[in-house]
């Protein structure tokens, strides 16, 4: 949102595209926004912008097309649209898009040199707001990489013995283990939970979700480790009962060693 106008922003390729149809809204109402991108399109500094953009980056531009619309730039007659620009020039720093958020949409250095033509003031909260949605999207991505690296450093230090009873996988039965499960998900849910995904669903009908949504952090930590180890033992060309009872006995030890770890409780 700048200035109170909603503006689009979509990424293609590792790239961001704003949404100019947008943007020129701020400077006209909605029913010429395609008007005001047309005009911004037919003039000669537009047009070297664009064409010194499209050189750098695309080494698909058309050059000999190019050098034709420069020099019609500006003539009375010269008339350019997003579309045609695209179609005659091979340009991949402009594109269409249709549906529900529909609209030409520029790459975030073309978009900026387009804010000149609404205002200089518009321009300038453009890019302050792209910075910030910037700045929020790096502190999620951080976020998530800190939680990672945690993680992957109590799957490395598991180590403390304080056990919570009820946390820990139950043994097996005899019926149990001599249970085929209809899938490798089932088998592990079977190992760590002691049930089925529709066993649990049947025995918990008020909840929502699945099994896997209402688990501890410590049952999913070693719920991503029992979906590697039981990789490994499926290369190794054990059976699934075999399987079963080798990751009931690793999903016990590991519980009891999660509970009480120190850099976990920083997680909760």
């Amino acid at each position: 949102m700048v200035q109170d106008i909603p503006i689009s922003i979509v990424e293609s390729k590792g790239e961001d595209y704003i949404c100019i149809t947008d943007m020129a809204k701020a400077g006209s109402d909605g029913s010429r926004a395609a008007d005001v991108i047309k005009n911004w399109l037919r003039t000669r500094s537009t047009l070297e912008f664009l064409g010194t953009w499209e050189r750098m980056y695309n080494p698909g531009f058309k050059v000999v097309e190019f050098d034709h619309f420069a020099s019609n730039a500006g003539l009375p007659s010269f008339v350019l649209s997003p579309s045609q620009w695209v179609e005659k020039t091979s340009a991949i720093g402009i594109f269409a898009k249709a549906g529900r958020y529909g609209g030409t949409y520029a790459h975030r250095d073309i978009a900026f040199e387009f804010g000149s033509a609404i205002s200089a003031q518009f321009k300038l909260y453009l890019i302050k707001e792209f910075q910030r949605l910037k700045q929020e999207e790096n502190d999620r991505l951080k976020s998530g990489w800190d939680l990672q690296r945690t993680l992957a450093k109590v799957n490395y230090t598991i180590h403390t013995d304080a056990v919570k009873e009820h946390l820990i996988p139950p043994t097996l039965s005899h019926e149990q283990r001599s249970r085929v499960y209809a899938s490798e998900a089932d088998l592990l849910n079977v190992a760590l939970f002691g049930r089925t995904a529709s066993e649990w669903r049947t025995g918990n009908p008020d909840l929502d979700g699945n099994i896997r949504d209402h688990s501890t952090l410590e049952q999913l930590v070693v719920l991503s480790n029992l979906e590697s180890i039981n990789a490994v033992l499926i290369r190794q060309g054990l059976s699934a009962d075999r399987r079963l009872d080798q990751l009931n006995q690793i999903a016990i030890t590991q519980v009891r060693s999660l509970i009480g770890q120190a850099n976990l409780k920083k997680l909760k």
